[in-house]
């Protein structure tokens, strides 16, 4: 086998290596988070964190001050119940070559008198996802439009 080939597949293992090596961040816990402590002040019209983005500043006694960035689609449900309207699309991470992870679709649901929930939607495959990543209080419902 010549050197040239040797080289090829060695860079090739390596690479392949490299990417099996790479952890996601999933969270596969089914207890029930705490309550929401991350919420927007009434001066600013969103709030952002690394794990997600809240808009709006939810009621003292809502469902949506029950809510937690971060929490499964599941969670939520067991805790404020079931949406009434889903709607799922894509990414422009669909589109990244060798990007596996959890965020190629989105999944927005909406709560009459609340606002919209968004959760990643999972990867290319099927897979991971349903975390909840962005909370909008919007009581009219304009959020899903």
């Amino acid at each position: 086998m010549s050197l040239f080939l040797r080289s090829s597949i060695l860079a090739t293992l390596l690479v392949v290596a490299g990417c099996a090596g790479q952890q996601t961040n999933s969270k596969t816990s089914d207890a029930p988070a705490a309550p929401a402590t991350k919420t927007a002040d009434t001066s600013a019209p969103s709030a952002k964190s690394k794990d997600g983005e809240i808009i709006g500043t939810p009621a003292k006694n809502s469902k949506f001050a029950k809510l937690q960035l971060g929490m499964s689609m599941r969670q939520v449900n067991e805790l404020i119940g079931t949406p009434n309207d889903i709607d799922r699309h894509e990414t422009g991470k669909r589109w990244i070559p060798f990007y596996f992870g959890a965020d190629v679709q989105r999944m927005e649901a909406l709560y009459k008198g609340e606002g919209c929930l968004s959760y990643t939607g999972g990867n290319q495959f099927g897979a991971g996802g349903n975390e909840l990543i962005k909370i909008e209080v919007d009581s009219k419902g304009t959020c899903m439009n």
